[in-house]
């Protein structure tokens, strides 16, 4: 039979389940677009937020010194973004970097710094900081690299390539904190039984640290309880992990499109 009423899978993989999306409030758009799509009804509330760093001044340093460096690694959108705009307001054209050889952490950090008319020349075949520094091996002993990055971040690269023989500058482009409004709409989000989510995406490790956070500390079970969790990656999961929370879907490809596939194919129960 062909009507609708007969056919037991909804037209929409992900119809009827509610997932609730943490990233920055002007990232969120992709991810919940693609869920959107996918029949699945979207609530945004950002566990994290972006700012400026509280000063520019080793950013700008670097900036002005560029001519000195071999290297530069980038290893979030926001990390460009963050470049770009410093670039622009010290008025150093773009033509200042095409000396240098970049390195991005996947796509969508590559896509953004080739919209800066800028060549990417390594882009690593997992998108962590341990395939970076694998990605790197070889090219860059002797070399001077700069680092520009988020103020908390894992020290993975700087400290191996560090032991390749590289000279490495760690700048901070820009920092991450705790989004307090958040925190009241959480709470209470989880005490309706309406409008719970049944799924929660995590797309680094600071999103699960801070949803913990905004919960209210390092035991946020009971708020949680019965909503399934989908990870970006490995080390978000093993974030989740180590906070005493499960991973239900992990994305095999580290990106947000590989996320949605993941959730498509995992779908919640």
């Amino acid at each position: 039979m062909s009507s609708s009423r007969s056919n037991p899978f909804p037209k929409a993989p992900l119809a009827g389940v509610r997932i609730l999306v943490g990233r920055a409030r002007h990232q969120a758009s992709a991810l919940s677009a693609g869920l959107k799509k996918l029949g699945a009804k979207v609530i945004e509330i950002p566990f994290i937020e972006i700012r400026q760093p509280r000063s520019h001044k080793p950013l700008d340093a670097a900036l002005k010194a560029i001519a000195e460096y071999d290297w530069l690694i980038l290893t979030s959108v926001n990390g460009v973004e963050a470049l770009s705009s410093r670039l622009k307001r010290l008025r150093v054209p773009i033509g200042k970097l095409k000396h240098l050889k970049i390195a991005a952490i996947g796509p969508a950090t590559r896509e953004e710094i080739e919209n800066l008319r800028l060549r990417v020349n390594v882009i690593p075949q997992r998108y962590i900081a341990e395939s970076v520094v694998e990605s790197l091996r070889g090219k860059v002993e002797g070399k001077r690299v700069l680092l520009a990055r988020a103020k908390v971040a894992r020290d993975v690269i700087p400290r191996e390539l560090r032991k390749m023989g590289a000279q490495v500058d760690v700048v901070e482009a820009y920092e991450t904190v705790l989004p307090a409004a958040s925190r009241t709409r959480l709470r209470s989000l989880m005490k309706n039984p309406k409008r719970r989510p049944h799924l929660v995406t995590f797309t680094s490790s600071s999103t699960v640290k801070n949803l913990v956070a905004l919960l209210g500390g390092r035991s946020p079970h009971a708020r949680l309880e019965g909503i399934q969790f989908a990870s970006i990656g490995p080390i978000t999961s093993s974030t989740l992990r180590e906070l005493g929370l499960s991973v239900h879907i992990e994305a095999r490809e580290y990106t947000i499109p590989g996320l949605i596939k993941a959730i498509r194919n995992g779908r919640p129960k």
